[in-house]
């Protein structure tokens, strides 16, 4: 998610679930050859397994990108061809690729041979403008995957690149399940991974009885402890979950870190705001870190004196404290 998957709550999301696959925010291919390369493309060992997602369709500068991930080790090379921000169009790139999926073929088997042995996988949606229809889905879907692509992460709605903003194409198109559902049905040698509108694991688990993974978004920035179920619920691992201050706790740590580095105390708590999402004092918990973390010079205090609102007010973790 842009301006929100940074490496940041990468880490926070890796206390949670030691299974679940995380991805970067999308970067293009511009910003990481000619930007800020090291800033954009660092990760904490953490956060494994961990893709890098990339937006772009020339095919020598994503091969170029695809190899500096592969030497980083990330786990995965994701190629964004659903965003639909403003930009998609006028920089060719995100959902505007969906009508030009032989280009997309040659960009993916380009990334593979790059990236050698990294899997290229693919993140779209079903259908852009007037091209919604499933026959140009299964084309674009058999026409890039015979270039490499083994997986695709399907949002499961089309984009109004004209009319509708970004924020709008995440509600506003009806959602579409039963075509990434029938996209497994037609290619059961394929990794099929539905996106769009999952808000809870008995969502996620009803959507695996049809395909072979589910990708949960901003409802993790509201509700992030939600992710904290997931290794038990889908990955079958029994281990002891951590309670909401215990994620904390070991937060706090790595800010302190962090903030030793010349990090900024907001880039960095603004991820934990929806830690104790529904619970006692989650509202006075937020009110402080929102009003406060923002402040010059702010440090980790202000993180544990939001803490008392909800420790105060009798949440799961009364006794544990933050030290």
């Amino acid at each position: 998610m842009m301006a929100h998957t940074d490496r940041h709550f990468r880490y926070l999301l890796r206390l949670l679930s030691a299974r679940a696959m995380l991805y970067t925010e999308m970067l293009t291919t511009g910003a990481l050859l000619y930007g800020d390369t090291e800033r954009h493309i660092r990760f904490n060992a953490a956060e494994h397994p961990v893709g890098i997602q990339l937006g772009g369709s020339d095919p020598e500068a994503l091969a170029s990108c695809a190899g500096l991930a592969a030497e980083r080790g990330y786990d995965e090379i994701n190629l964004n061809i659903g965003c639909p921000s403003e930009r998609v169009k006028s920089g060719r790139f995100g959902v505007c690729l969906m009508a030009e999926p032989d280009l997309v073929a040659d960009c993916v088997s380009a990334m593979c041979a790059a990236a050698t042995t990294t899997p290229v996988t693919v993140k779209t949606r079903t259908g852009v403008d007037e091209q919604d229809d499933y026959a140009h889905l299964h084309r674009f879907v058999a026409t890039v995957s015979r270039a490499g692509c083994r997986t695709f992460i399907i949002h499961a709605r089309k984009a109004w690149l004209q009319g509708l903003s970004p924020r709008q194409n995440r509600t506003v198109p009806p959602l579409q399940y039963d075509r990434v559902y029938r996209l497994k049905q037609d290619f059961p040698e394929l990794e099929i991974v539905i996106n769009g509108g999952i808000n809870s694991l008995d969502e996620t688990c009803a959507h695996l009885r049809h395909v072979d993974g589910a990708m949960l978004g901003r409802v993790l920035c509201h509700n992030t402890y939600l992710l904290v179920g997931v290794d038990k619920t889908v990955f079958g691992v029994n281990n002891s979950a951590l309670s909401r201050m215990e994620i904390l706790q070991r937060y706090l740590s790595y800010m302190e870190a962090e903030l030793a580095q010349g990090e900024s105390l907001y880039a960095m708590a603004r991820h934990v705001i929806g830690l104790f999402h529904g619970q006692p004092g989650a509202r006075a918990y937020r009110r402080h870190l929102t009003t406060r973390a923002v402040q010059k010079d702010a440090g980790v205090e202000v993180v544990r004196e939001a803490a008392e609102f909800v420790r105060d007010q009798g949440s799961e973790a009364t006794d544990e404290g933050l030290s």
